[in-house]
């Protein structure tokens, strides 16, 4: 199981609006109880592009999240990657497919060790099965040995802050912000072509907030993700997206580059409430 970095050169968005969409939704929907936590979007994101997807609580930015990963089910529309449809998948089936995600809350194994993290979450990629685990054959030895060589080449992104004896460390001992640089390395190991990270920045200071800033240009610039970005700190948003859509109540609002979307009218009022913007 060998690691290939991708150049991931960034391209001008007349390229990229030649491209087919590596994510599209096309009139999703999703409802609980009759209310639309998403209503009718359409959202479309190109192959080594940084989309941020913000908005006001409850705009509906998570739920788009759990309808891409089929942790809810979409109640009208098309969720399309790669051009084809992911409706009616289980979650590891979308992973399998190449979309990874993070979320609000980190979601670690808590016992086991950094490297142990990373290694289980290559799962969906693995060819031994249950009876090579069981006998310890030497093809489920050699492609143990593979997925540790993977994670720690996934982990040595990160530098310092989770190499070396930090492989043998348990999740539950690093600090707040390796658990968050540790959940994107998991995900970056499940070997997507898409990344999701939702709030990647809410509860750092402002030093770890620049860090992984600037780590999140360089997921896409070294290893040709596409990155879709929930954040709610402008800094990070303006620093990062080449696109920004805006969320409001489940709808789509505004798009645009940040610019343009941080002066558009409905966009502040969706921030600040009704006469915020006259």
């Amino acid at each position: 199981m060998s690691v290939t970095t991708p150049s991931g050169a960034t391209q001008a968005p007349a390229a990229q609006a030649a491209q087919q969409p590596i994510l599209e939704t096309r009139g999703l929907s999703v409802e609980f109880g009759g209310l639309h936590a998403l209503d009718g979007l359409d959202l479309a994101v190109y192959p080594g592009e940084i989309v941020s997807v913000i908005g006001p609580n409850g705009a509906g930015k998570t739920t788009l999240f759990n309808a891409i990963t089929a942790t809810v089910a979409a109640s009208e529309g098309e969720i399309l990657f790669e051009g084809e449809s992911l409706m009616g998948l289980d979650p590891n089936r979308v992973t399998a497919r190449g979309i990874a995600r993070t979320f609000q809350n980190v979601r670690l194994f808590a016992n086991m060790t950094v490297l142990e993290n990373v290694m289980v979450s290559q799962h969906c990629r693995t060819r031994q099965s249950v009876f090579g685990a069981l006998l310890f054959t030497k093809a489920f030895r050699n492609e143990e040995a593979e997925i540790a060589e993977r994670g720690k080449e996934v982990l040595s992104f990160f530098g310092s802050r989770l190499t070396g004896y930090r492989f043998d460390q348990p999740a539950y001992t690093l600090s707040y912000a390796n658990r968050r640089r540790l959940e994107i390395a998991r995900a970056m190991a499940t070997g997507p072509k898409l990344i999701l990270l939702d709030e990647p920045v809410a509860g750092m200071n402002p030093t770890e907030s620049a860090e992984l800033t600037g780590l999140i240009g360089r997921l896409r610039d070294e290893w040709g993700f596409a990155i879709v970005v929930i954040e709610h700190d402008m800094e990070v948003v303006r620093e990062v997206s080449d696109r920004v859509v805006v969320l409001d109540h489940g709808v789509k609002i505004a798009e645009g580059d940040y610019a343009d979307v941080s002066a558009n009218p409905q966009v502040i009022e969706a921030y600040l409430g009704h006469g915020a913007a006259t």
